[in-house]
């Protein structure tokens, strides 16, 4: 059975409307991905929140000034959404887990549950972090970030850890919010 057949349950615009620098953006996303996602053709409806979702996802997932790797954020990314069972992104940043760990089976153990996941021991630390800082961040407290320098995070890594966090619980529930569904071809790749 297919998943409903909408972006999201608000209409999105028409990318013939959208000023030249989004048609740019749309332009590059099908060229280095094949699709242009569909939290992208959401965020069309608001062009000012396109721009800024635009840099900090930028900023946040593809900046390659973190001590993170992409992997690692993908990771984190799926865990958050998990916790907040968002469709969107456990199905698009799944299919990035997938590809990037070139691990179908790691993929499926974030979104469902990442404790069944053979991690090392920083990855754990770190996705113990964003499932606390995700499920009860007024828990949140100095024992926590302890275990991340144990686990050998710098100061900056911990703070990126926390923006991805931060992210990524704003972008499940805008995705909640509006019923955004993930591009089709996700279900698929990878795999």
């Amino acid at each position: 059975m297919p998943q409903p057949d909408h972006v999201m349950a608000y209409a999105a615009p028409a990318e013939a409307t959208l000023d030249q620098d989004l048609k740019d953006y749309f332009a590059k996303c099908r060229e280095k991905i094949g699709l242009v996602p569909n939290v992208v053709q959401a965020y069309a409806a608001r062009p000012e929140k396109l721009r800024a979702f635009i840099q900090m996802y930028g900023d946040l997932m593809l900046s390659k000034d973190s001590g993170l790797s992409k992997l690692e954020r993908e990771m984190i990314a799926v865990v958050v959404s998990s916790v907040n069972r968002c469709y969107y992104c456990l199905v698009a940043h799944g299919q990035a887990v997938r590809e990037l760990s070139g691990d179908p089976q790691l993929g499926e153990m974030l979104v469902m549950n990442y404790r069944v996941a053979p991690l090392p021991a920083r990855q754990r630390a770190m996705l113990d972090f964003a499932w606390k800082l995700t499920e009860a961040p007024y828990l949140v407290d100095e024992a926590d970030r302890a275990q991340l320098r144990a686990a050998g995070f710098s100061e900056a890594d911990a703070f990126d850890i926390a923006c991805v966090v931060g992210f990524f619980n704003m972008s499940n529930r805008v995705a909640s919010a509006v019923d955004m569904m993930p591009n089709a071809e996700y279900h698929a790749k990878s795999r």
